[in-house]
């Protein structure tokens, strides 16, 4: 299909919706955006959309306007539909109601006179993006192919890891579920089976709320190699507090240091002042110190970092009390079937003897993974093709500063970005709205400056690898 002067979004979660709102608002009348989304439903992604009531955003409804230049329009958004209780910003509103804020945006969007026939929205899978005279050539599931001038992967978070030292695909489907999102992850479970939960953060806690709300009577056995749990918001928003000056120090001198700190604000208002230099606080870091942070410090930064909404903690606290939720650190050391039952073995942390027990089904709830190696057949493609690389920690894909994939031997690619989770190996928080919002704003000036500009120069990293995205002989436009 030609379509002269169009960008490519491809997944229409939170990131890429965003990002092509504001290529519309933003970018010339003659710009044709296609907004491809291989599920159902456009705007909602995996995180909004769930259908539980309790499941509700982690963030107040006060810092999750879609536009960082227009704080009050979410809560606006929800006085509109005149529910002025949750129309407040220190509520935490469900994240079916954050998709449907979302998805009316959309719906707005394409029904206005300068969106119509310049949003296009198409469900589809992308399994392949190659260079072409234009710029790059997308081919899709169903065996359509687009021409565009850039292209934009919004794909959201990458899928969990499997469990690390126990091989659990041989066991059936109903033993074990690997994708907690999968609509078959909680089908034909006995409501009164025990069910090993993966994982203790926030995955393990709305399956925890999703069993709960079908009646689920059995166990829910929560294990994970720290036993930790995310922490809960406090009743009231914190105080605000300027951003600190960050010391140059090792890891473990800025830890004392922002222990310090803690004590004497209160721990949630010196992770929260911490916030808007967390991004260049990650950036300049060496690969050693992300490293060191990554295996000792990233699961106490997490549990008090991404928090629970105050009724989804007094819900999960409620579990704990009557003794269905237990809560264990250990790992896993062993399962296999037994009849219509898995056989578990587990070690403690810290020693201890070996504990064994049956559960009626097993659920991967380790979160979201950073393995592009685990992604659908585009990033695999990519990969191999030499368009992109995993991030040296494999936390994701590997991009420069201006969101631009980085492909075999450090080669940019200025056609092709990435927002959202996917980029968390670069830039680490990058998987809440307050940080990806910022991200969009900034990726969609960036490509609207390449479509208005000459020719360009493919800038190096590294040595040149032989990848087919190293040069571009053709304007953009």
């Amino acid at each position: 299909m030609q379509t002269r002067n169009a960008v490519a979004i491809i997944g229409a979660g939170f990131s890429g919706s965003l990002l092509a709102l504001h290529l519309l608002e933003s970018g010339p009348e003659d710009l044709t955006i296609f907004l491809i989304e291989r599920a159902a439903g456009f705007g909602r992604g995996l995180a909004y959309g769930t259908r539980d009531p309790h499941h509700l955003l982690n963030v107040r409804v006060g810092n999750m306007s879609a536009f960082p230049d227009r704080p009050r329009h979410l809560e606006q958004w929800l006085a509109s539909w005149g529910d002025d209780e949750i129309a407040h910003p220190a509520a935490f509103i469900t994240r079916r109601a954050y998709g449907d804020y979302l998805g009316s945006m959309l719906r707005a969007a394409v029904s206005r006179p300068n969106g119509a026939g310049r949003l296009l929205l198409v469900h589809d899978e992308v399994v392949r993006l190659a260079p072409s005279g234009r710029g790059l050539r997308l081919t899709l599931a169903m065996g359509t192919q687009l021409d565009v001038e850039a292209a934009a992967l919004g794909i959201g978070n990458l899928p969990s890891a499997p469990p690390a030292g126990v091989d659990l695909t041989g066991l059936p489907d109903g033993l074990y579920a690997a994708d907690p999102w999968a609509e078959t992850a909680l089908h034909r479970l006995s409501k009164t089976a025990p069910v090993l939960l993966l994982g203790t953060g926030l995955t393990m806690v709305d399956i925890a709320l999703s069993l709960k709300t079908r009646g689920h009577e059995g166990t829910l056995f929560g294990l994970s190699r720290r036993g930790l749990t995310p922490r809960r918001h406090g009743e009231l928003p914190p105080a605000a507090h300027e951003t600190p000056k960050i010391p140059d120090v090792s890891l473990s001198r800025l830890l004392r240091w922002q222990r310090e700190r803690a004590r004497k604000l209160g721990w949630r208002e010196a992770i929260d002042a911490l916030r808007p230099a967390t991004q260049a606080l990650w950036r300049g870091a060496s690969k050693e110190k992300r490293r060191r942070f990554l295996r000792h410090l990233r699961p106490w930064w997490e549990v008090h970092r991404h928090r629970m909404a105050p009724a989804v903690a007094d819900q999960i606290e409620a579990l704990r009390a009557s003794g269905q939720l237990v809560i264990a650190a250990g790992r896993l050391v062993s399962a296999s079937q037994r009849g219509m039952s898995v056989e578990v073995v587990w070690r403690p942390r810290g020693g201890g003897h070996d504990q064994a027990a049956g559960f009626g089904r097993i659920i991967n709830c380790t979160g979201p993974g950073g393995d592009p190696s685990l992604a659908g057949p585009l990033i695999r493609s990519l990969i191999a093709e030499g368009a992109g690389r995993a991030d040296p920690l494999r936390a994701g894909l590997e991009v420069d500063d201006a969101c631009r994939l980085i492909g075999a031997g450090g080669t940019v690619n200025p056609r092709l970005y990435a927002v959202g989770p996917i980029t968390k190996g670069s830039f680490w928080e990058v998987s809440a709205v307050p940080d990806i919002r910022n991200q969009v704003v900034e990726v969609a000036a960036s490509v609207l400056a390449q479509l208005a500009a000459q020719p360009v120069v493919v800038a190096t990293h590294a040595a040149e690898g032989a990848s087919p995205f190293r040069s571009y002989d053709r304007p953009i436009l």
